[in-house]
């Protein structure tokens, strides 16, 4: 559909649609539970309403089939005609694989654990529910910014923006820690769940975030300030600025 289209950005949605088709095939396989179902029904909703939430969230900002998002225009201009062979690699294949590493942890603490409740669902529940807040409100406060915005270089700044140049990011990283979470405190032995939040954060840490970083000095001169004082994803504490 992509390379049918001329849009990568068809692919996008993929990202918070297939885990919620993940989850709900793993609850029909894997019936009867072997683990608790409070567990099982208590992942599946964060998964549904993180993936519900955020496939919104793109979809509202989609401006349709002649819609492409920048980093795939720049990356098309830059790669010429391999980018259709990046795209595929990178822009599709990579993906997909992260977000399978991710639903390990889903698997486990569905299909695999056999824990009882316990103390790190509750912590894994906190920290899950906390970093879909966390996306809900930056994702808000950068929709109410922008509409209003009277200045078309102004910089959000305030709010949990102000607090972390990428809270939504910050959020995102956060949700696959909390489903890791969930899967150690059903199967604690099962380390290899840890692949997915790792690379998770590495993806969003080491290559979104300087990306954008990048684009936003190029647009905004002004943006190297703030760099200085607002840190990149991991927030700091309130009222504190550099």
């Amino acid at each position: 559909w992509s390379y049918a289209y001329n849009n990568t950005s068809l692919y996008d949605a993929y990202w918070s649609v297939i885990p919620i088709v993940i989850t709900i095939a793993l609850l029909i396989t894997s019936w009867p539970l072997q683990g608790p179902l409070l567990r099982a029904l208590l992942v599946s909703g964060c998964i549904l309403w993180w993936g519900v939430r955020l496939t919104y969230n793109w979809a509202r900002g989609w401006g349709g089939l002649a819609h492409q998002d920048w980093r795939y225009v720049n990356l098309q201009k830059s790669t010429g005609p391999f980018y259709w062979i990046v795209s595929l690699l990178g822009l599709h294949l990579f993906p997909t694989v992260l977000v399978f590493l991710g639903m390990l942890s889903v698997y486990t603490a569905i299909y695999k654990g056999t824990r009882p409740m316990n103390l790190l669902d509750l912590l894994a529940l906190t920290v899950t529910v906390g970093a879909i807040l966390v996306e809900t409100i930056a994702d808000k406060q950068l929709h109410t910014f922008v509409r209003n915005r009277k200045d078309p270089l102004a910089i959000l700044d305030r709010g949990l923006w102000g607090q972390s140049r990428h809270p939504n990011y910050f959020g995102e990283c956060t949700f696959w820690w909390g489903m890791c979470l969930f899967s150690l405190a059903a199967a604690p032995k099962e380390y290899i769940v840890l692949v997915g939040p790792i690379a998770m954060t590495c993806l969003f840490y080491f290559v979104s975030i300087p990306m954008i970083d990048k684009r936003m000095l190029k647009k905004r001169p002004h943006y190297e300030q703030l760099m200085k004082e607002i840190p990149a994803m991991f927030p700091h504490p309130p009222g504190f600025r550099k």
